[in-house]
């Protein structure tokens, strides 16, 4: 499947990012790790309580991964394109809190095809 392609710029990238992601609980799960993370980088910095900055990946990954691997059955994109997913991981939750994400999802679809 797009998982052989090499992407080479981040827009080219996030159409197959949505379509690893189709499973709304897959998605759900993303969108709260992504939010987890927000919180306790927003915590840690106003108690300056800087060990929590360890938990950020621990939240972060841990909700997408066990979307990937028990939901979705997918390998999550951070193995291979580190950098792209973690952005997709914020534009997919700023696209989910702004209601666009069935229409981008969509539209991935198109593209991905």
């Amino acid at each position: 499947m797009a998982a052989e392609k090499k992407y080479k710029t981040f827009w080219s990238f996030y159409p197959y990012y949505l379509t690893e992601h189709g499973d709304v609980t897959n998605r759900t799960l993303h969108f709260i790790g992504t939010a987890g993370l927000i919180v306790i980088l927003v915590v840690a910095i106003v108690l300056q309580k800087w060990w929590m900055l360890a938990l950020i990946p621990v939240c972060g990954y841990g909700f997408a991964w066990v979307g990937h691997y028990f939901i979705e059955k997918n390998k999550p994109a951070t193995f291979t394109y580190p950098l792209y997913s973690l952005g997709s991981d914020f534009v997919m939750f700023w696209h989910m809190l702004t209601g666009q994400i069935g229409k981008k999802l969509e539209e991935a679809k198109k593209i991905i095809q």
